[in-house]
């Protein structure tokens, strides 16, 4: 068991709950991320977010689709891909955010812990 909940399975949850959500491609939810974490310092690595993205799909979590980013192809040449659930990936979602809740339980009780026997707060 890790100290601490691991980065790509931080990263993972997030990604899941964005697919969940419907939203956008890799580097969109790599931006959406950046801005959210923003305030706390943490600026998830780019590399980090495409593992994560290619371990979900290699796990069967995920399948990817291309379409190209904007609504007229005969001037819109960039291509994206975007992530989708496969048949059973919304289960397979859900068992894997039940282990990262417990993870990130038990972390936040050992963060808590230290910050009252530390700083009485």
């Amino acid at each position: 068991m890790a100290f601490m909940i691991a980065q790509r399975a931080f990263i993972k949850l997030y990604l899941i709950t964005m697919v969940e959500q419907q939203r956008g491609y890799g580097y969109q939810m790599l931006e959406e991320m950046k801005e959210s974490f923003k305030p706390f310092g943490y600026v998830p690595p780019q590399s980090e977010i495409y593992r994560a993205l290619h371990e979900l799909v290699h796990e069967g979590v995920f399948y990817r689709t291309k379409q190209l980013k904007g609504s007229d192809p005969r001037v819109d040449f960039q291509e994206i891909v975007l992530y989708h659930f496969t048949e059973d990936g919304p289960e397979k979602a859900k068992l894997y955010k039940k282990q990262v809740k417990t993870d990130l339980d038990r972390c936040l009780g050992m963060l808590n812990k230290a910050a009252e026997d530390n700083y009485g707060t």
